[in-house]
């Protein structure tokens, strides 16, 4: 065994070359002190034989900075008017309390005394997917005449509550049912 190790030290090929790096790296900084000369030389002459330069050492990979110390990119900057627009207010409501909600429905059930249920549709769209969502909501509506029947399309106030589960009041029967 001691003749193959005297074989292994004798042979090292990792040596050579590692004398051929170090003998290399005096030379590149000589071409360094050097180019400021050639650069000169080839701002004289056309940019013919400007090739692509030996690349040394692999780019440094630059680590992630935190968000306050990365560079800022300037938003828009908003443009003052050079007019004063007037404000635009609504006008007032018809009495103090405010103007009441209304909603439009289909009448799902009247079997309650003075009492209806009516189902709203809502279609939106969704903020975000764009896509159109209908939801249904069912509100409890109180029905004084006992008008209102299953399929009618009604339209419902908001008002004080008068119950546990009714806000909502009748307000008119827009298409009877057929």
């Amino acid at each position: 065994m001691s003749e193959n190790e005297n074989e292994t030290t004798e042979e090292t090929p990792d040596a050579p070359v590692e004398e051929t790096a170090a003998e290399a790296t005096p030379v590149e900084e000589t071409d360094a002190v050097e180019a400021p000369a050639e650069d000169a030389a080839v701002a004289e002459e056309p940019e013919a034989e400007a090739g692509p330069a030996p690349q040394s050492e692999p780019k440094k990979k630059r680590k992630r900075l935190p968000r306050s110390l990365r560079p800022h990119k300037g938003g828009r900057q908003r443009v003052r008017a050079t007019e004063r627009r007037p404000i635009s207010r609504e006008e007032k409501p018809e009495h103090e309390r405010g103007r009441s909600q209304e909603r439009r429905g289909v009448v799902v059930s009247d079997a309650m005394d003075k009492t209806i249920v009516v189902k709203v549709d809502v279609i939106k769209s969704h903020p975000r997917y764009k896509k159109v969502i209908r939801r249904s909501v069912k509100f409890h509506a109180h029905d004084e005449r006992n008008a209102a029947h299953i399929g009618d399309i009604v339209r419902i106030v908001e008002t004080r509550p008068l119950s546990k589960t009714k806000r909502w009041r009748l307000a008119e029967v827009v298409e009877a049912a057929k």
